[in-house]
């Protein structure tokens, strides 16, 4: 990428290098989240693999499942925390450069053979990559004078390209390395991932705003010690509860499991009611919340059979799928490659095509666009049907189902998920402009979380049954939208 930096006569000094055009901070942040996605998206892209593995850790597929999911909720869960510490405790740049630290430890954790620092490993990377995901987009933001700045979506829209570049590329070299050589291996090629991702950013740090060393909101004194001595009150109770489960013989691991995903699906509720009942907010913001409700719900429902394409789909493609292309066999973790790779084709695509409505007056509504993706969600479930009925009797699906089903989603994705984004922002009280995109990714935890709960309870999600049902669910969510419409839009008020 150093390549591409070039002299901008526009700016300021009128010899400052950029990237592209952008301030020279963004190849910094863009090269430490493209690897720091490859790590992720890298180790992601093994997890349920190993876990069902003869030769990894041998679970049943439902164990796998509700792992997989558990972690990817907490992920997004901690995210809401992670800005916190961003705002309140050390800065965004100091939580970027421990985030990077702790997520690249969770790593070498994972690259150990033993089951108990697997799951330690796994703890420190959702930890580290709830620290980092608010606060690396907040210095992205940055760099930029003001929400005004004319290169401001040009700057967030490349960055967003680096994690789909990190995300590309990681299944196919650490998929390859995990599957076919040592799984240990490749979540240790996750590591150095993430060990390059943080020297450059530790290196490149000068040429970030100095806002990113300032924290917004210092807690006072009485504050940070309020604050510590009650996250040691928890960690104390935590400690004592689970030390009694190992002594007694009780424990297994659904002690950690389901308290999880009861967190999972409880948190969202209580912050979402926290906010609704605040009365502070004005009438026109009580109502976009009641408004917002029904986004919220519907992505929950968007989110549980998407994130399904790395554990549910995955599992599938490894017992029943002939993974293979004109007779050349593939590792079953280069399928999490389709996915990012369709959405740096599809997305300028998508740009394109509501500029082009948009300038005829016939760019569908925010609503009708996100009742579309749940409805095309919906659909590529309804897909999956065909490869579970031809996967009997010994017979193997065909590669391209997979995709297929891939393709569908990722076209699902951008219809909702870049609305989803823009609604959150515009329809967020003043009051908690900053905290409603941590809001937003509890959707992803709520429904992720709900996968979880079903795995748990031994619901084979790979059944005719239950995909169907799930399908039908997401449908019915986007119908539902649609055929309420004109409430939720009176809901939204000046919002569109």
């Amino acid at each position: 990428m150093a390549s591409s930096l070039t002299k901008d006569s526009a700016s300021t000094s009128g010899s400052e290098k950029t990237f592209f055009g952008h301030p020279r901070g963004l190849a910094t942040l863009f090269m430490t989240e493209m690897w720091e996605r490859f790590s992720y998206y890298g180790m992601r892209a093994l997890l349920p693999l190993y876990l069902i593995a003869p030769n990894g850790l041998h679970m049943n597929p439902a164990t796998a499942t509700a792992i997989y999911s558990v972690y990817v909720s907490l992920v997004y869960l901690l995210a809401m925390p992670g800005g916190w510490f961003g705002d309140r405790v050390w800065g965004p740049r100091k939580t970027v450069a421990v985030a990077g630290g702790v997520i690249m430890i969770g790593h070498l954790a994972l690259a150990l053979p033993m089951e108990g620092t697997f799951f330690v490993g796994l703890g420190l990377v959702a930890i580290g990559s709830g620290l980092l995901k608010s606060n690396i987009s907040t210095m992205v933001g940055q760099l930029y004078d003001g929400p005004d700045d004319p290169r401001r979506d040009g700057g967030f829209t490349i960055f967003y390209m680096g994690i789909n570049v990190g995300a590309f590329a990681a299944p196919l070299v650490i998929g390859t390395v995990g599957e076919n050589v040592n799984w240990h291996l490749g979540f240790a090629l996750a590591a150095a991932g993430m060990a390059l991702g943080l020297v450059q950013f530790l290196m490149g740090t000068r040429h970030l705003n100095e806002r990113s060393l300032v924290v917004p909101k210092p807690l006072s004194a009485a504050e940070r010690a309020s604050t510590l001595r009650k996250g040691m009150i928890w960690m104390a109770i935590a400690a004592v509860f689970y030390i009694i489960t190992v002594v007694t013989g009780v424990y297994t691991l659904n002690w950690i499991l389901v308290p999880i995903t009861v967190a999972g699906l409880v948190i969202p509720v209580l912050v979402l009611a926290r906010i609704k009942r605040d009365k502070e907010l004005s009438a026109a913001e009580q109502s976009k919340m009641s408004g917002y409700i029904w986004f919220f719900v519907a992505a929950a429902i968007f989110w549980m059979i998407y994130d399904q394409g790395g554990s549910t789909l995955a599992i599938f493609a490894d017992s029943s799928a002939e993974n293979s292309v004109f007779g050349w066999d593939f590792p079953v973790s280069w399928y999490q490659s389709v996915n990012p790779v369709l959405i740096m084709a599809l997305a300028p695509v998508f740009a394109a095509f509501w500029l082009a409505l948009n300038r005829r007056g016939k760019e569908p509504s925010t609503i009708v666009k996100f009742s579309s993706g749940l409805v095309l969600v919906g659909a590529s479930f309804f897909l999956f049907l065909a490869p579970l009925t031809i996967a009997t009797d010994g017979h193997k699906a065909a590669a391209m189902w997979l995709v297929a089903i891939y393709f569908v989603q990722t076209v699902a994705e951008l219809t909702l998920s870049p609305v989803g984004l823009s609604v959150t922002t515009k329809m967020a009280p003043a009051k908690y402009a900053s905290q409603m995109m941590g809001v937003w990714f509890l959707a992803v935890t709520a429904g992720d979380c709900t996968t979880g709960l079903l795995s748990i309870a031994g619901v084979d999600l790979n059944g005719t049954g239950v995909v169907t049902l799930q399908a039908a669910l997401a449908a019915a969510a986007g119908v539902a939208i649609f055929m309420y419409r004109n409430k939720v839009k009176q809901l939204m008020g000046d919002v569109r």
